[in-house]
């Protein structure tokens, strides 16, 4: 499997919670470290997506925001 994007980071499917179209996808990339996605509930089937199997986050973004208090 080969991606355009660079930023890709391998982690374990934590929490699956799925709603009536989409799927919020919550991936533990290091320990208290969560990247969470909504994806289709089709993906999440189509993926194969479980609690505890590996999956990789692939951030693909012309903009990422930055902020402080």
């Amino acid at each position: 499997m080969k991606f355009s994007a660079r930023n890709q980071v391998k982690g374990t499917v934590k929490a699956i919670n799925k709603g009536a179209v989409n799927t919020e996808v919550v991936i533990e990339i290091a320990s208290g470290v969560e990247i969470v996605s909504i994806i289709t509930n089709t993906s999440t089937d189509s993926l194969g997506l479980e609690v505890g199997k590996e999956a990789y986050a692939v951030v693909k973004a012309s903009n990422v925001m930055v902020a402080v208090d």
